[in-house]
């Protein structure tokens, strides 16, 4: 695999053409099919796995993913804060959590959509992040001002999820780009952001709710995303310059003629791999901080969301490191085996505090590095095509957008039905047994998954 990623990345120096994007018939790039060759001379291109451009371009990209995943995965602050607060105390538990999960569904959904759209239209790469983190932010200040939950829905939810994608999805598909054998390893850092948000902003969340309110934190951290998603825009710059068209002059299709990679096997063991890995960490994401104020203070409820998704960081660039080096499959297998044994052990016979800790550093670490063999599994499902796996990445994150929504769903209802029953002796406290065990089996049949392919 080494040989040929160098070979094409060898092509992606002579080439004039960005290679980013899907392909069309006859394996030709959407770009390329159609548009008029850029001159550009090979050597005045940044290099391709290192340089100042291509780490700047890792670091801006890390940036967003602390903006628009380390809030998103810190949701579980503001629906603690929502239950017990007014005005939203007395709505439905389940509208409620539906906020952040719309969010995150919307995120991971739209990547495909945006991929074709950028596909045709290349010259919108940077307007779209512009226009995303403006939809992004407003859609933050507008939700301090409303008092129905509804309206929480469509604007923290719905135009939170949809700017936040405009804005996060560009930099993922420039990935290829800009990294070849340091692929995966570059992916893991970036991915990491989503870790060192999801340990400081539950922090920052928690302080911003105590010292004022809802309104005024979501204020603040509009603000915020206003000034560092602007900064970090400005690194997220192409390797290779995009086409020119001319007016009238005919631009690829929208959706791609050559989508190959959807008709292989490998494509839906992927999607399914994916699926099952994200219905079995969502849930614990969601109510790891529930479970834990059952035996310890708010405070450490935060804490513990902190270092569950802390954890992550480590795992992201490990395994991100690993994918450059060994057969992603059995990251894939022993990553997903060992989670399972411990959502079965450390969270099924969590009494304490420390329990709990441990279970969210090993859990966290585990299954939240789990997104970094992406990279290296995109190569292979697009095969001999690399220019579409990009595309393939995108393509398989619906199943993440699926599982957030059902994953959470299902896992409240097994909470509702483990509070009036009981699996026995010291498993599964507080009614989490049915969701302790649901996490386990999922966690499992993707270890199955994993090992036929």
């Amino acid at each position: 695999m080494a040989t040929s990623i160098a070979r094409h990345t060898d092509a992606v120096e002579m080439s004039t053409r960005p290679s980013t994007y899907p392909a069309d018939s006859g394996g030709r790039s959407s770009l390329a099919s159609d548009a008029p060759e850029v001159p550009v001379n090979a050597q005045q291109l940044p290099p391709v796995d290192g340089g100042r451009q291509a780490w700047l371009f890792c670091f801006a990209s890390f940036v967003l993913e602390i903006l628009v995943w380390g809030f998103g995965f810190s949701y579980g602050i503001f629906q603690a804060y929502y239950t017990s607060h007014p005005p939203f105390q007395n709505k439905s538990a389940i509208a409620i959590g539906s906020v952040g999960q719309t969010a995150l569904a919307i995120e991971y959904t739209e990547g495909i959509f945006l991929s074709f759209v950028l596909g045709r239209y290349p010259e919108l790469l940077r307007p779209m992040m512009w226009a995303g983190l403006i939809l992004a932010s407003g859609s933050l200040l507008l939700s301090s001002f409303v008092s129905q939950i509804e309206l929480l829905i469509l604007l923290q939810g719905v135009c939170l999820g949809i700017g936040s994608g405009m804005l996060w999805w560009p930099g993922v598909l420039l990935i290829p780009d800009w990294f070849s054998r340091r692929r995966g390893l570059a992916t893991g850092i970036i991915f990491a952001g989503s870790g060192i948000g999801g340990f400081i902003l539950p922090l920052i969340v928690n302080a911003l709710l105590d010292a004022v309110d809802f309104r005024w934190a979501l204020r603040v951290w509009a603000a915020i995303m206003l000034v560092l998603g602007g900064l970090a825009i400005l690194g997220v710059r192409r390797r290779t310059p995009a086409p020119r068209y001319r007016p009238g002059q005919q631009r690829p299709r929208l959706v791609p003629r050559n989508i190959q990679f959807f008709k292989g096997p490998l494509f839906w063991f992927w999607s399914l791999s994916t699926l099952l890995q994200a219905m079995a960490y969502f849930p614990v994401s969601l109510y790891i901080s529930v479970f834990t104020t059952s035996i310890a203070s708010p405070l450490s409820a935060t804490i513990v969301l902190s270092l569950f998704n802390s954890a992550g960081v480590v795992g992201q660039v490990l395994m991100g490191y690993l994918a450059d080096r060994m057969p992603y499959t059995y990251i894939m297998a022993v990553s997903t085996f060992a989670s399972a044994i411990a959502a079965f052990l450390l969270w099924g016979f969590a009494d304490t505090l420390g329990r709990v800790f441990a279970f969210a550093i090993v859990f966290g670490g585990l299954s939240g590095g789990f997104s970094s063999v992406n990279s290296a599994v995109s190569l292979d499902v697009v095969g001999p095509n690399p220019e579409q796996a990009s595309m393939a990445l995108s393509a398989v994150s619906p199943a993440k957008g699926l599982a957030a929504i059902i994953g959470p769903i299902l896992s409240g209802v097994l909470l509702e039905a483990g509070k009036s029953s009981a699996l026995g002796g010291k498993y599964g406290k507080f009614g989490f047994g049915p969701v302790e065990l649901i996490a386990t089996k999922v966690k499992a049949l993707k270890v199955l998954d994993a090992l036929n392919h």
